[in-house]
């Protein structure tokens, strides 16, 4: 597989997947929980790394699908103009565009090939998109195109998981030792969290309060949330 072949693998790939499935309604208990802890996990890791003024902030979502962490981003405070998404798929990209003001610029297709200047971003966010592209060699380009997008004391802000998925040959999962190849040159901090989504379909229904329990043992924690820092 050739490097500019990824992005139709990827399309593809999608294209088998159920698109009637509730499995990510923000109704079940599991969903809202994973994405509290996540806000709160990403709210403090902004804090703890100097940036409290999200205002002034300009930030881009590589594989920012329907525009849900985009919302979040504008609720916590970053403006729409100092927001850019981009996404591959159209669906997504149609329904991104649908929900989000006019002020936040989208672009669609491969990110890749996006025509963003260098070092004019302070923060990228990629959101459970590496674990999507199997090949090895456009992953490394891609995050080298990412990083030529920060500023020098910006980030890549990386949110995804590191567990294979024996169920979904579609995916595999990005360990932290992967994301330190991805990003040789970083400053890198690394958290893990997320309840095992298996296990949090079983116990968050039952009581939310299980989430919590069952997410105080690290092991049954599948993602990582990085602050990867461009000195």
């Amino acid at each position: 597989m050739t490097t500019s072949d990824e992005p139709n693998a990827v399309t593809s790939r999608y294209s088998r997947r159920s698109h009637s499935s509730n499995r990510y309604s923000f109704l079940r208990p599991e969903v809202y929980l994973g994405v509290q802890e996540r806000q709160r996990a990403m709210l403090k890791m902004f804090s703890q790394h100097g940036t409290t003024d999200l205002a002034k902030l300009r930030l881009l979502e590589v594989g920012c699908g329907t525009g849900g962490n985009l919302l979040e981003l504008l609720r916590i405070g970053f403006e729409p103009q100092h927001l850019r998404g981009i996404e591959l798929l159209p669906d997504r990209f149609r329904q991104a565009r649908n929900t989000l003001p006019l002020q936040l610029e989208l672009l669609e297709g491969d990110a890749s090939q996006a025509a963003i200047a260098p070092e004019s971003q302070d923060i990228v966010l990629v959101s459970t998109v590496f674990s999507s592209l199997l090949d090895d060699h456009f992953q490394q380009h891609l995050a080298g195109t990412l990083w030529q997008w920060i500023k020098p004391g910006g980030a890549v802000l990386w949110y995804d998981f590191t567990f294979n998925n024996p169920r979904n040959a579609d995916v595999r999962g990005v360990p932290l030792r992967r994301v330190k190849a991805l990003f040789p040159q970083a400053k890198m901090s690394a958290r893990r969290i997320t309840l095992a989504p298996p296990i949090a379909r079983r116990v968050a229904p039952v009581h939310p309060m299980l989430y919590t329990l069952f997410n105080s043992l690290p092991w049954l924690r599948t993602h990582i949330l990085c602050w990867i820092a461009k000195s």
